[in-house]
C-alpha cells in the first residue's frame, strides 16, 4: 500500500511550502502514478489542524494537492500518529508492506512509521519523497536525520526510482 500522510496544500504549495516542495510533490506525483498504474492501493491521510491553523478543515491549505480517486480512502487524524484514533490499522492486513511518503519528516511520517514497524508491518520510506520546514537545521538535514533512524528501526530507504509496485 502506497501511504501519503498530510500531502496538502498548506505544505507543499506557495505561499509558506517546504523548502524541497517542488521535488517532492513531484516525487508523490510519480509515486501515486506508478502505484495506480499497478492496482496497489493507496491510502491517505490528512491533518485536520485547528481553527487558526493552516491546514483547518475547510480551508485551501487542508486540501490534498492530489485527488484520491474512487476507493482510496482518505483518513482525517488530529495527531502525528496516523494510527491513532483512526481506522487506518483497519485497512491493513497483519505485516503489511507500506511505501511512505508525505509530510512532515520528523512528525508525521515518523510517528506513523515507528508504529507500522512496532505492529508488524513492513515500512519502506521513499527518499525525496518526504519533507519538512527548516527549524534551525536545514529541513534536509532534518529528513536525513529520520531516515537514519527509521532505518535502524527496521525501516527500508529507497530512492523514488528504486519503488516497484
Amino acid at each position: 500500500m502506497l501511504l501519503l500522510i498530510d500531502v496538502q496544500r498548506n505544505m507543499l504549495e506557495p505561499p509558506v511550502p517546504v523548502p524541497a516542495w517542488e521535488s517532492v510533490s513531484a516525487a508523490i506525483a510519480t509515486l501515486l502514478d506508478r502505484a495506480r498504474t499497478a492496482g496497489e492501493p493507496v491510502a491517505w491521510v490528512r491533518n485536520n489542524g485547528g481553527s487558526r491553523d493552516p491546514d483547518a478543515p475547510g480551508t485551501p491549505g487542508w486540501e490534498l494537492v492530489h485527488q484520491p480517486v474512487d476507493g482510496e480512502p482518505v483518513i482525517d487524524k488530529v495527531l502525528p500518529d496516523s494510527f491513532a484514533n483512526t481506522d487506518l490499522g483497519d485497512l491493513l492486513l497483519p505485516a503489511s508492506h507500506l511505501v511512505v511518503a508525505g509530510m512532515q519528516s520528523e512528525w508525521c511520517v515518523r510517528e506513523t512509521s515507528l508504529t507500522a514497524l512496532a505492529l508488524g508491518h513492513q515500512v519502506t520510506l521513499v527518499s525525496g519523497a518526504h519533507a519538512t520546514y527548516d527549524d534551525g537545521r536545514p529541513a534536509h538535514e532534518i529528513s536525513a536525520e529520520v531516515e537514519k533512524e527509521l532505518a535502524s528501526s527496521g525501516a527500508r530507504i529507497a530512492r523514488v526510482e528504486e519503488i516497484a509496485f
